[in-house]
């Protein structure tokens, strides 16, 4: 069994801990970070067109260094923390295509919600993790960051004859 865990900033722990917990000790293990690279381009674009001075030598080079370095030691911290051997992998691009296309021949996928906590329903996870949801080829495991909302948290039905937005005529 080969399992990845999708490392998120601010919500990894509780994806480690499920997979420490969940997933067979004989089974492979991998921790994956997606990151988008925007930081740099953003930079970039700074220095090269925005503040009109043109490109500023070694100003992007080393944020993409920082950024390597403190995904390093995120991927690091979460291997510290599953305690157990597993392979660490960083890649770059749009974090919901790349997540999806990196699972493509795992068994399992470990991830935690990554967005409204407070409450049970569909904003508790975000765009991205909704498109790996939808899209992932291999059974998944979503875990709660921290503890679950209780069901009283469901937001009310909506009144009789409501009708969504995309009904309307």
């Amino acid at each position: 069994m080969k399992a990845v865990v999708l490392i998120t900033e601010g919500v990894w722990e509780a994806a480690v801990d499920a997979a420490r917990d969940a997933v067979p000790a004989d089974a492979s293990i991998e921790l994956l970070h997606v990151d988008t690279g925007d930081a740099e381009h953003v930079l970039e674009g700074a220095f090269s067109g925005l503040m009109g001075r043109g490109r500023r030598s070694g100003a992007p080079t080393a944020l993409a260094q920082d950024l390597d370095q403190a995904t390093a030691q995120l991927l690091d911290a979460a291997a510290q923390r599953l305690g157990r051997p597993c392979e660490k992998r960083a890649l770059k691009g749009r974090p919901e295509r790349v997540a999806v296309a990196a699972v493509e021949g795992a068994d399992l996928l470990v991830m935690s919600r990554d967005g409204d906590f407070s409450r049970l329903g569909p904003k508790s996870i975000g765009h991205i993790s909704r498109f790996i949801i939808d899209h992932v080829p291999c059974q998944l495991l979503l875990v709660w960051p921290g503890s679950v909302p209780p069901v009283s948290s469901i937001p009310p039905p909506p009144p009789p004859g409501h009708k969504p937005p995309h009904e309307h005529h």
